[in-house]
Formats: C-alpha cells, structure tokens, sequence
C-alpha cells in the first residue's frame, strides 16, 4: 500500500494527459499556506475499461472531495460500497481505499486540500475533528441527480474562484469547501455490502502492510507511530475487536502478538547489526522509556537485550 503525496498525485495525473505538473498547478497557490487544486474526471481520466488491478489500496496524504456520476465500487478494509449513479466522496488521509470504475463513463469533479488549507485559524474547524472524517465512519453518499446537481454548483463556484484574479479567491473557497463539507455531514450514508470471506482477506492484508510499512529502522530518528492494537484499528477504519478477531481467524495471531513479533524481530536486528545505544533502540521502537522496552523484550524472548547484543559480539 502505497502513500500518495501532493507532488506524487501531479505526476500521476501528468503522466495520464500527456501534460507537466506546472500546467496542473493553479495560479498563485504558491503564496497560499497549504494547497488546494480542483479537477473534472472527464479531464484527467483515460477513457478505458475499469481494471481493479490498476488501482491498488492507497493511502493518500492529501484531504480529497469527489462528486462521482457513473457505476463504481469503494471499498474499505471490511466495506464494500455499490454506487449506481452518484456519490459524494469525502477521502482523508488516513483510510486507505480502493476505488473500481466499473464503466467508461466517468464524470463529475473533486477537489483536494492539504490539512495547512483548512487551518483552525483559516476555516474555524478541525478537520480530522469533523464526523465527516472521523475514523469508522463511511464517507461516501449515494445522492439523487437533484442533489448532484447542487453540489456541482459548488465545485463549479470553485473552479470560477480558482481561475479568477481576485486577491481573496483561496478564502472564498474554503468556504465553499467547508459549505460542501456540511452538506455531506448532513446526508444519510449509503448500504454498505459486505462479503466476509474477501473483507477479512482485505482487512488482514491491509493491517499487515500497514505493520510492515514501518520498517525497516533505518536510523535512530525515525520512529514507530503504530504500536497498539487501537493504533491499526484506527487507521483502517475497523473496531479494533474486529480488527483482532479477523487475525485471529485468519492467522492465528491477535493484533497484539503480530505487533509484538515484528517489533521483536527488529529489535533484534537492530542490537546484532548496528551501534546504536539501547536507548536509542527503544525510542525507535516506540517506547519512552528503556525499562519498558527492557521488560517487554525480555517477555517476547527471555532474553535481556544486553544479553542478545552480547551473544552477537
């Protein structure tokens, strides 16, 4: 699972038209705290057939508004979601998802937005605060041609805005950002189909490459952020008793047992193959304090991790 940054999402779209990144980028967003851009599909999207393979799991670290009009299919770690016409997306960075076209004919508009372009100081709200993009939820609204039609007015206020030289344009479309906000917060979430078989299979994936993505260590800065159970959970969007019992059915380990193993398994490397202290190790690793690291290896395999360094001395 790959995490998509602002100039990789460029890039990408670059290369689909034919175009440079420069020509994608609007007027004056430079001296903007953040970035905001707006898009119609029918512009950036290649008009072929929907093939689930080009459009793996992906983590985006941007913020991302769709108006969707055409068949498709999201799905989340243990979400399936059917759309039959259209749909209002609202995508945070911290869920990964998988996006199925199911027909060439895609059309609509979506903007994205950095978490700096909606600052507290800047649009009054706090975005990861927001119901709308709270963890657990389903940010995606199946929505009447009426509805559609609405929306669209703000996307396309946006894109006049956005195009404009007026020297307030980027505080006029926050507004219209957060107005599209609230108006999704106030629609029903669409029905969610689930298969458990291929929804476990996703959710186990998922929470795997997520635990993997966090090594190797490469040096004594960089540091675990995903170390609890609760920590998974979160960011895959899943209660974290289901998160474990889904392990549980499918490898035979808690959530807690896989954790625990990897982290062991990287302590170990790293007091055979580095320098580093031990204190640097268990910051790494995640933990504050080096007793606590101390008695959790010692736990995990009955070994202090002095003893580990000096047997491979």
């Amino acid at each position: 699972m790959q995490s998509i940054t602002v100039d990789e999402f460029y890039k990408e779209i670059a290369g689909k038209t034919n175009g440079s990144v420069e020509s994608l980028l609007p007027a004056g967003i430079n001296k903007e705290i953040g970035h905001f851009n707006i898009f119609n599909f029918e512009d950036i999207i290649p008009k072929v057939k929907a093939d689930p393979s080009h459009m793996p799991y992906n983590r985006r670290a941007y913020y991302k508004i769709s108006l969707v009009r055409g068949r498709n299919v999201a799905e989340y770690a243990d979400k399936t979601i059917y759309i039959e016409k259209n749909a209002l997306v609202f995508a945070t960075p911290k869920i990964p998802y998988n996006w199925v076209p199911q027909d060439d004919n895609q059309k609509g508009c979506f903007c994205i937005f950095t978490s700096d372009f909606l600052l507290p100081s800047k649009s009054g709200a706090i975005l990861d605060e927001l119901p709308i993009f709270r963890p657990g939820g389903v940010p995606v609204f199946q929505v009447s041609d009426e509805v559609a039609d609405e929306a669209l007015l703000l996307f396309k206020k946006m894109q006049t805005e956005i195009a404009s030289n007026y020297l307030y344009k980027y505080d006029l479309i926050r507004n219209y950002v957060m107005e599209l906000i609230h108006y999704g917060q106030k629609l029903e979430p669409i029905t969610t189909y689930n298969t458990a078989h291929n929804a476990s299979a996703r959710v186990s994936s998922l929470f795997i490459e997520l635990l993997e993505r966090q090594f190797p260590i490469a040096s004594p800065g960089q540091k675990v952020t995903l170390r609890t159970a609760s920590d998974y959970a979160d960011r895959l969007a899943v209660h974290s008793n289901h998160l474990n019992k889904v392990l549980k059915d499918t490898t035979g380990k808690t959530t807690t047992e896989h954790i625990s193993s990897r982290l062991v398994q990287e302590a170990k490397i790293l007091l055979k193959q580095t320098d580093w202290n031990i204190s640097e190790i268990a910051y790494s690793l995640g933990f504050e304090q080096l007793s606590h690291f101390s008695n959790f290896f010692k736990k995990q395999t009955s070994l202090s991790p002095g003893e580990v360094r000096s047997l491979a001395g």
